[in-house]
C-alpha cells in the first residue's frame, strides 16, 4: 500500500500552470473589490491562442496575450489569458505577476467598454 508523497503539513511544489493560474486569480480578486460584476465573468487560462476561427488574425510578431469572449446564449462572458506567450515575455514571478495583471485589466476593460485606467487606476505605473 502506498501513502502520500509528503505529509499534509509539507506544501508540494505547484506546477508552472498552477502557479500561473494563481497569478490570474490574484489579479481577478484585486479587481473584484472595485468591480463586483466580475464575479459573473469566467476567467480562463489557455496555453496558447488558437490560429483558427473568425477574428483570429495574428502573426508571429503579434501573438495575443489574452482575449475576450462576450456573453451569449446563456453563457457568461469570458476573459482568456494565454500562459505561454506571457511566460516567454517575463523573467521571474514578480514580472510575470505584473504582466498578468496588466493583461487581465486590459481584457476586463475591453469587455466592460472602459479604459484600462478606469478599471485599475494604477494601470501602467510600472
Amino acid at each position: 500500500m502506498r501513502g502520500p508523497i509528503a505529509p499534509p503539513q509539507v506544501p508540494l511544489a505547484a506546477s508552472r500552470a498552477d502557479a500561473f493560474a494563481d497569478l490570474v486569480q490574484d489579479s481577478v480578486e484585486r479587481l473584484e473589490r472595485r468591480w463586483p460584476q466580475l464575479a459573473d465573468i469566467d476567467f480562463l487560462v489557455l496555453e496558447v491562442p488558437r490560429l483558427d476561427g473568425p477574428g483570429r488574425t495574428w502573426n508571429d510578431e503579434a501573438v495575443p496575450l489574452g482575449g475576450t469572449i462576450p456573453a451569449r446564449e446563456g453563457r457568461p462572458a469570458r476573459v482568456v489569458i494565454y500562459r505561454r506567450p506571457v511566460e516567454i515575455r517575463t523573467k521571474g514571478r514578480d514580472e510575470r505577476a505584473a504582466l498578468v495583471h496588466e493583461v487581465v485589466v486590459e481584457q476586463v476593460a475591453e469587455l466592460l467598454g472602459l479604459t484600462p485606467e478606469t478599471v485599475d487606476p494604477r494601470y501602467g505605473e510600472d
